[in-house]
């Protein structure tokens, strides 16, 4: 019987091993599950504005408030209107001004569409069993989080004249109108240490300055006005940056202007092609101006190259370095350049243009008449001519010497620029900018509040110490036999 016992539990691991193989291969088998369908808008709504009375029970708006941002960005596309009415309707007493004024609009906009979306969403809200709203809340905070779902849906569907005087596109009058009204809402955030009310406030009386061309008063209101180091929102960080570029570019500051320019474009989320073309337009046209000349990539890319066509022409101006093709460039897309606020540097870009015709001659000829040179770049006389090239020899944009008696320009024979220090400054700038980009990067580190380096860094220590307690039971039991 011993023996008969032993032989079945032998036999028993066995089957088991077999069973599990079989199972192991029935799951390889098998088709991989599908994802999990996305929450419903109207869920996500719900839970946001329990998201929001949290934090405002808990003072901690910071992390709460992100969430919330995220998870409405994450359904925006999919927000219809009876999603949103019946939100509103749930989250807003029923004697809520705000309920009274959205919910008509939400409506209106809605039947205007003709959301296909809204009778099928609608049909599956009926299949699915439907769970009681929450109660509904009277914060501001739920409130104003209730007027932004609605501004947004009705931006989304193009319903501008429901956003606001006009069309949704405020001329600059209207910025200029509310502008006292956004001065003392940003003092009263300063007051309240509100930063990142205070941020968005500077951005939007940034935006209010340059719409009406007023580069000097934006000035003096961004060095005067209090932000902290750290932006509390990169989005806003961004715009900040691009409205800094714009104005050191009028100002003339193209280093620091392109500098804000880059870190606007590389810290800009890719979703915003709008903002990203806008910078890209600036930041082409102050690379320009430092003498700079942009790569074709840079204007091929599917997002942008269509908008982008004007300024590659005016490039390739540029690069060119012929006046009449500038001008007759610049004159053809004068429309353009001036709805983007851009013919300002236009203007400026005739210098740069002699410049690169003038290098790309002197690098071309070793002598050649100053009435050849003026036939090159287009200038009306030989006089003139001779004023420029002569100022581009003083200034050392070109290596040369003009024979005033025989009106003659001798190019400098080109030296070895190997033996200067062009490359090392180059391989500096390069290194700098690698090194700028770890430095954002790291200030750009959040950490939790049980500091998580820490934390890790004590258990590791624990399980250090529990280790060698633990060998050095081992050794005493050890010693003992």
């Amino acid at each position: 019987m011993g023996k008969e016992v032993e032989m079945r539990d032998a036999e028993a691991p066995g089957k088991e091993k077999e069973g599990k193989g079989q199972e192991g291969a029935g799951k390889k088998g098998e088709e991989p599950a599908a994802p999990p369908p996305p929450p419903k808008p109207l869920a996500v709504l719900r839970v946001n504005a329990a998201l929001i009375e949290k934090a405002v029970a808990q003072k901690e708006t910071r992390t709460l408030f992100g969430r919330v941002l995220r998870q409405t960005a994450a359904v925006r596309r999919r927000l219809t209107a009876a999603d949103l009415v019946s939100f509103l309707e749930g989250a807003l007493p029923a004697d809520s001004p705000a309920l009274q004024q959205l919910v008509p609009a939400v409506k209106q906009a809605g039947e205007s569409a003709m959301e296909d979306g809204d009778a099928a969403n609608g049909a599956a809200a009926e299949e699915a069993p439907s769970q009681p709203p929450p109660p509904p809340s009277g914060l501001p905070e739920v409130e104003t989080y209730a007027y932004l779902l609605a501004l947004m849906f009705l931006i989304d569907r193009k319903q501008y004249e429901q956003v606001g005087p006009g069309n949704g596109r405020w001329a600059g009058s209207s910025l200029a109108s509310i502008r006292s009204l956004l001065l003392g809402l940003h003092r009263t955030a300063v007051l309240r240490h509100d930063e990142l009310g205070a941020e968005t406030l500077l951005n939007l009386l940034l935006r209010s300055y340059l719409a009406d061309n007023l580069y000097d008063q934006a000035e003096r209101l961004r060095a005067k006005a209090q932000r902290p180091e750290a932006s509390r929102s990169m989005q806003q960080q961004c715009r900040y940056l691009y409205y800094l570029g714009r104005i050191r570019a009028v100002q003339l500051e193209y280093s620091e202007a392109k500098d804000c320019l880059q870190q606007a474009a590389r810290k800009a989320p890719t979703s915003a092609v709008g903002f990203r073309v806008a910078v890209q337009k600036w930041l082409v046209l102050v690379r320009l101006l430092l003498g700079e000349v942009p790569d074709r990539t840079e204007f091929t890319a599917p997002d942008w190259a269509q908008q982008l066509a004007p300024y590659f022409d005016i490039t390739q101006a540029v690069r060119g370095g012929d006046l009449s093709a500038f001008a007759r460039v610049a004159a053809e897309h004068d429309a353009q350049l001036r709805a983007d606020r851009t013919h300002n540097l236009i203007v400026r870009l005739r210098h740069s243009v002699i410049r690169a015709g003038l290098r790309r001659i002197s690098l071309a000829y070793s002598r050649i008449s100053l009435a050849d040179v003026a036939a090159k770049l287009g200038l009306p006389s030989v006089r003139d001519t001779e004023s420029i090239v002569a100022k581009a020899i003083r200034d050392g944009g070109i290596e040369g010497v003009l024979d005033h008696e025989a009106g003659v320009l001798q190019a400098a024979r080109p030296a070895d620029i190997y033996a200067t220090d062009e490359p090392q400054a180059a391989f500096h700038a390069r290194i700098a900018f690698c090194m700028d980009v770890h430095n954002e990067a790291v200030k750009a580190m959040r950490y939790g509040e049980g500091g998580g380096a820490v934390q890790e860094f004590e258990d590791a220590t624990a399980l250090r110490e529990k280790q060698e307690q633990e060998l050095a039971a081992a050794l005493e039991e050890d010693d003992d036999f």
